[in-house]
């Protein structure tokens, strides 16, 4: 089969054959469909994270059963799913406490990568799906199934985008009816940041970005309010909207350091903030020691959109039927696995939501 294969931090990847092995005990083998790119597999490309090489990315994706691997129910083939890389066995301390994205245990998977090149070398999967590829060997438990009507192009965005962005709002802050939101970055995960907030019922949604054309698709997914990042007092603005006060919530769904402590400036007291985006490795924040206890503010972590899967997917899916979530106006544009390397263009530059790799 083809996959897109990194062999050089910070270089274009390279669509080659790889072999993929058959679905082992507990593990489902998926005809990918789409795979939309996140900045996450950017991030990987370039080094940034470090990890094995060579190496296959894509987490965001979905498609068909294929095959069933021993004692995996409630699946079949040509089956619609979606694949995730929240792989979770279910009985760990952090599985039965109902947080699986925290999941340690280890899998076969993790030991040794389904995928191998041509000449027979091992190609790390990444991320736990190797998603770049025309298929994809994954754990039972980074599969669920999707409706049928939902084209698979946009349901791919449910297994990281949405739950991400939706999730950081519904499930990690779980922000109250008439609350003021502020989100910080208006990519993929932020739009969906948006939109959980429009789901929550937020009385004041304010956008922030560096790209004017996002904050105005922002306004259509649910921002009642727009700023531009960079012009001038972020947090004065914010307070000229909140009677003086500041935002009940932020979302910093940007891995930089700079804009999580925006998040945490344009806070009201008692405020909260959630730390969405991830930075490469390295980086730190500062926070004010005095005003963090003596607002009494709060600062989160949102891994995932603190997900549990199925369940937070068929909710998402439940508010898409409702026509409460977008999800197909969501994509900026579609590319073959060819064309991989101008998707990544297209994502470093800014100017896109989500972009999808489809199997044609």
């Amino acid at each position: 089969m083809k996959a897109a294969v990194c062999r050089q931090f910070g270089r274009p990847l390279v669509v080659e054959d790889v072999e993929l092995s058959g679905p082992a005990a507990g593990e489902v083998k998926v005809d990918i469909a789409a795979c939309a790119v996140c900045h996450s597999d950017v991030t990987f490309a370039d080094g940034a994270w470090g990890g094995d090489l060579p190496a296959v990315y894509g987490h965001e994706a979905a498609g068909t059963v294929a095959a069933l691997g021993e004692g995996v129910t409630g699946l079949a083939p040509g089956d619609p799913v979606v694949v995730t890389l929240i792989r979770s066995c279910g009985h760990c301390w952090w599985c039965r406490r109902g947080e699986p994205t925290f999941c340690n245990s280890r899998f076969p998977l993790d030991e040794r990568s389904p995928l191998r090149d041509a000449s027979g070398g091992p190609v790390a999967q990444g991320m736990h799906v190797a998603g770049f590829a025309q298929q994809a060997v994954v754990h039972a438990s980074q599969v669920v199934p999707v409706p049928a009507a939902l084209p698979l192009d946009a349901a791919s965005l449910l297994a990281c985008g949405v739950i991400t962005g939706a999730g950081a709002v519904l499930q990690t802050a779980r922000v109250e009816p008439g609350s003021t939101v502020v989100v910080i970055g208006i990519g993929g995960v932020g739009v969906n940041a948006v939109q959980g907030a429009r789901i929550a019922g937020a009385e004041r949604i304010i956008a922030v970005d560096v790209v004017a054309e996002k904050l105005e698709l922002a306004a259509r997914f649910g921002a009642t309010h727009t700023l531009g990042a960079g012009e001038g007092d972020l947090a004065g603005a914010v307070r000229e909207l909140t009677g003086g006060r500041g935002a009940d919530y932020a979302f910093a769904t940007v891995g930089a350091p700079a804009v999580m402590e925006q998040a945490v400036g344009v806070l009201r007291r008692g405020g909260t903030a959630v730390m969405v985006g991830i930075p490469g490795n390295g980086a730190s924040l500062t926070l004010d020691a005095v005003t963090l206890p003596d607002s009494g503010l709060r600062v989160l972590g949102s891994k995932m959109g603190s997900a549990r899967l199925p369940d937070d997917i068929l909710r998402m899916l439940g508010h898409w039927q409702s026509g409460r979530l977008e999800l197909e106006g969501l994509i900026s544009s579609r590319h073959g696995l060819a064309e991989i390397n101008e998707a990544f263009s297209e994502l470093r530059s800014g100017g896109t939501l989500r972009t999808v790799i489809v199997m044609r």
